[in-house]
């Protein structure tokens, strides 16, 4: 029994070419991560500066006509019909955001526990 217990925690016998391999899918999925993150980010950016200045509007001028883009189609509502839509669009983003960085930190500690099971130093 204490044989299978010693295999257990052992890594996994790889070939040279399989560790490379997945040492490189690895990196891969967490440079895809990071993109998706910054355009994510980038997007709440966008939301918060139409916000902004929506917020002003919506307070002296609720029926004021504004305009937004819908599935590529441009239509025309008011500004208090638009800001609730745009909040919940950010406020999901974020959620999204923050989901996506978990995965990233998950990701990110198996492959330092990967890169120290195969003795992996970067150059």
């Amino acid at each position: 029994m204490s044989s299978t217990t010693k295999s257990k925690s052992k890594a996994p016998v790889l070939s040279d070419q399989e560790i490379q391999q997945n040492y490189i899918r690895m990196q891969n999925e967490l440079q895809g991560l990071a993109g998706k993150i910054g355009e994510l980010e980038q997007e709440t950016d966008e939301h918060e500066l139409v916000l902004t200045t929506l917020d002003e509007a919506l307070v002296h001028e609720p029926d004021r006509k504004c305009f937004r883009l819908i599935g590529g189609v441009l239509v025309e509502r008011t500004v208090k019909d638009v800001v609730p839509a745009l909040q919940t669009n950010r406020d999901g983003i974020r959620k999204v955001v923050a989901s996506l960085t978990e995965q990233y930190k998950t990701k990110e500690k198996d492959l330092d526990t990967f890169k120290n099971e195969y003795n992996i130093r970067p150059v």
